[in-house]
């Protein structure tokens, strides 16, 4: 169970940085699509 539990955690920061990077990519350019 412990392997899971830092699976989840490592998954969680990967989603989180990603989200953080597509805010701060939408913020940055809005119109560049």
């Amino acid at each position: 169970m412990e392997w899971e539990v830092r699976e989840l955690r490592q998954a969680n920061e990967i989603l989180r940085k990603a989200s953080a990077y597509v805010a701060q990519a939408e913020f940055e350019s809005p119109f560049k699509r």
